[in-house]
């Protein structure tokens, strides 16, 4: 098989502007996580993991052109912008291939643009040519896998020869539309997520875009290598996850086997790790079926929130800085065991060998998806 490799990165979050600043954050044990008081958003407080407006600045000074871009748009383009340049040798754009993931796009300007602006392949298409990338892109809109699926079809298309290089973006903004969303469902917290943790009251959103550069050609910064991806649906419930976690296992378990390693070489777990109630006891019930409960497991959903379509990506690159570093990521906010499984949370920075990592998400409707990458 042709082996994929992850050859540049980028993170737009609270956190920071690039991937060194996230990295700090976790050395740090900073938390990009605020309370605000914004009644444009919302009547009521709310926690949150917003984009300043220091960074948006630099975010549209990055992104003028003749094309009028949104701020979603821009904020994914700036990613796209920022991953292509930290590279030290140029790649052929006409044998790239941009894949976009997100769940939301352009969805705050619903009523205010055409309906044909809202159209996420139309985002695709400008953010495409903002970055000089000529082919036509893909959009993976797939609940809150989409990250992780995008990079898995990013990788069978190399695999497959189609094209030399994938950028793959996950981008979602916060918006009064999502905010509202998830109040209707009354999913979440009055303060920083806890995923895992006994304490949790639910998750907390974030925005974020997020980009990860793959690529058949090594090169002297190959952060790692994708090795395979599975997925699967619980066909539960339209919003809340599979009771047993069953349908998560067999996801992890194929995209193990495919990986042509065992449960015993996982040396870290990046959870999806909502801080809800079922998601969380959810995975845990799915590390216990795989055959993994020795090995170290974090949700990063306690430094950035939930950044919804870009979470898959943007985890993904703290993947790649934890097996760049050999360190273990703590799971900020965790304190005490919250899960029916006695699953190995991590609480502190630790310095250990990790060769493989597995990558976990799942989203409304049932999905699941599981990707696996090696140092």
């Amino acid at each position: 098989m042709v082996p994929v490799y992850a050859i540049a990165t980028n993170i737009i979050s609270s956190l920071g502007m690039d991937t060194a600043a996230h990295w700090q954050a976790v050395l740090a044990g900073k938390t990009g996580i605020k309370r605000y008081e914004d009644a444009s958003l919302s009547n009521a407080p709310f926690m949150a993991a917003k984009i300043d407006a220091a960074q948006w600045q630099v975010i549209q000074a990055q992104t003028r052109s003749a094309q009028s871009l949104t701020p979603f748009e821009q904020l994914a383009s700036c990613s796209v912008k920022k991953a292509i340049d930290s590279l030290e040798e140029d790649i052929d754009l006409q044998h790239t291939v941009f894949i976009l993931a997100t769940t939301k796009g352009n969805i705050e300007l619903l009523g205010q643009v055409p309906d044909e602006r809202l159209l996420l392949h139309h985002s695709a298409t400008l953010i495409s040519a903002q970055n000089h990338i000529t082919t036509t892109p893909v959009v993976i809109s797939h609940a809150c896998v989409s990250g992780v699926v995008a990079l898995q079809y990013g990788l069978r298309l190399l695999q497959a020869g189609r094209y030399k290089h994938a950028i793959v973006t996950g981008c979602d903004r916060f918006s009064r539309f999502v905010l509202n969303g998830f109040q209707s469902f009354q999913a979440l917290s009055d303060e920083p997520c806890r995923p895992f943790d006994a304490a949790r009251k639910g998750l907390t959103l974030g925005e974020a875009a997020a980009t990860i550069i793959l690529s058949t050609q090594k090169t002297e910064i190959t952060s790692g290598r994708l090795m395979s991806g599975a997925t699967s649906n619980d066909a539960n419930h339209i919003s809340g996850p599979s009771r047993t976690g069953e349908e998560l296992a067999a996801a992890i378990t194929r995209a193990i086997a495919q990986a042509g390693t065992t449960q015993q070489h996982i040396g870290m777990i990046s959870a999806h790790g909502t801080a809800t109630p079922f998601n969380d006891e959810m995975e845990a019930k799915a590390f216990e079926h795989a055959g993994l409960l020795n090995s170290p497991v974090h949700s990063f959903k306690g430094y950035t929130g939930h950044t919804l379509g870009a979470a898959g990506v943007l985890e993904s690159v703290m993947v790649l800085e934890a097996l760049r570093n050999q360190i273990l990521i703590p799971s900020a906010g965790y304190e005490d065991l919250g899960v029916p499984k006695p699953i190995n949370v991590t609480r502190k920075l630790q310095p250990v060998e990790i060769n493989y990592v597995l990558k976990t998400a799942s989203g409304f409707g049932g999905c699941n998806a599981a990707i696996i990458w090696k140092k």
